[in-house]
């Protein structure tokens, strides 16, 4: 693949094929990634032996990845982790409006965002499975503290979102950035693009899109008096809503505490860690059933930023498929008898959603309730926008 001209994105973008093997060598001699990987899988071991087991590790990512040389070679690694991860944290993996979209054509697939990691894994291993590119990844740079961390991403086809970025001229300076390089990956190289509906999972199951998200999108086309409308280039991005649902979340009960902090206190400070916590959990935590829809690209005479969000989330709101973990959520909470749509649910299912409510503490289960049950109420219409 040919760079940019000028590469004016290399700071942001993911790696091209002809990057990836001097930056795979730098990653698998990594000190603090062998250490990190020692700490994690071998937590005792490592305590006593970790010296014995930084070579056996060094040797094994020698095995695994020193032959590795394009993009492709290290997404097959990644889809053979995903196979066994499938397997072992959910209870199955489904996939619906794939089979409508072109398959020659670049889109920017707009996502509801429940799990800092799995959305966009998810997404990827459905295209990976029908055959198809898969994405280019937007992920926060306060998730790419160590360099190690973001080449493997970038290595993995991320692109980076500047979040940390300080001040009024510096903020326009770091969105137009990224309008450019995500327009740029879509109109010139013909490439997808993954990206959440708005920064921060959904932490009380309620998917919003920002609509300065959407605004972003057109920034780096805006001219004075010339130049493409605003709803040209939003039907140009060809924007896919898509949404994931997760029977269960991993992270629930950490998301309630949180949502509980900001209820009660009135704030809450996430610890130094939180964020890898919840990265590791939602990737090895049990999920139950798994859904992806992928929906056709909106298309209209947007006038606005706010038109165009309003008709993503209409479009992820109608696609969310609904497990029994939500109607049981909705029947805790009361009053919504008159709802139509309720399936037929098992003792099993029952005594397992009971169960998963129940292992929390008390103060958090309401939270827990309405995260699940939200989703139903958002695709009635059932709740009002802030």
């Amino acid at each position: 693949m040919n760079t940019p001209e000028n590469d004016s994105f290399k700071e942001i973008r993911p790696y091209y094929d002809h990057e990836v093997y001097d930056v795979v060598q730098e990653v698998i001699h990594n000190p603090e990634l062998i250490n990190a990987i020692c700490q994690f899988r071998f937590p005792q071991l490592n305590k006593s032996f970790g010296f014995l087991l930084r070579p056996l590790v060094r040797r094994k990512l020698k095995s695994q990845f020193a032959t590795i040389k394009t993009i492709a070679d290290f997404q097959s690694q990644v889809a053979s982790y995903m196979d066994r991860l499938i397997r072992n944290s959910t209870d199955g993996f489904t996939v619906s409006g794939l089979e409508e979209l072109n398959t020659n054509k670049a889109y920017l697939f707009i996502a509801n965002h429940r799990d800092i990691a799995m959305d966009p894994a998810f997404v990827n291993y459905a295209l990976y499975q029908a055959g198809r590119n898969t994405v280019r990844i937007a992920i926060g740079d306060n998730l790419l503290q160590k360099p190690v961390v973001s080449d493997i991403m970038r290595l993995n086809k991320s692109f980076i979102v500047k979040r940390s970025a300080k001040g009024v001229r510096e903020m326009m300076k770091t969105l137009t950035q990224l309008s450019g390089y995500i327009n740029y990956s879509l109109l010139e190289e013909k490439h997808s693009i993954w990206i959440a509906q708005k920064e921060g999972r959904a932490k009380d199951g309620i998917d919003i899109t920002d609509p300065a998200i959407v605004k972003m999108f057109f920034m780096s086309r805006k001219k004075k008096g010339s130049g493409p409308s605003f709803a040209d280039v939003i039907n140009e991005l060809n924007i896919v809503p898509v949404t994931i649902s997760y029977e269960y979340d991993p992270c629930d009960e950490m998301k309630a505490q949180e949502l509980n902090a900001l209820a009660t206190d009135g704030s809450y400070n996430k610890s130094e860690f939180e964020d890898i916590d919840s990265i590791v959990k939602g990737i090895s935590g049990q999920k139950g059933r798994v859904h992806v829809h992928f929906a056709q690209p909106i298309s209209g005479d947007f006038e606005n930023a706010n038109e165009a969000a309003a008709l993503i989330d209409h479009q992820i709101w109608g696609n969310y498929h609904f497990y029994p973990s939500n109607w049981l959520a909705l029947e805790a909470l009361g009053g919504f008898d008159h709802l139509d749509g309720k399936p037929t649910i098992t003792d099993q299912e029952r005594a397992k959603f009971n169960q998963r409510i129940e292992n929390v503490p008390e103060a958090l289960r309401p939270y827990l309730l309405t995260m699940y049950a939200n989703p139903i109420l958002n695709s009635r219409g059932l709740i009002k926008p802030d």
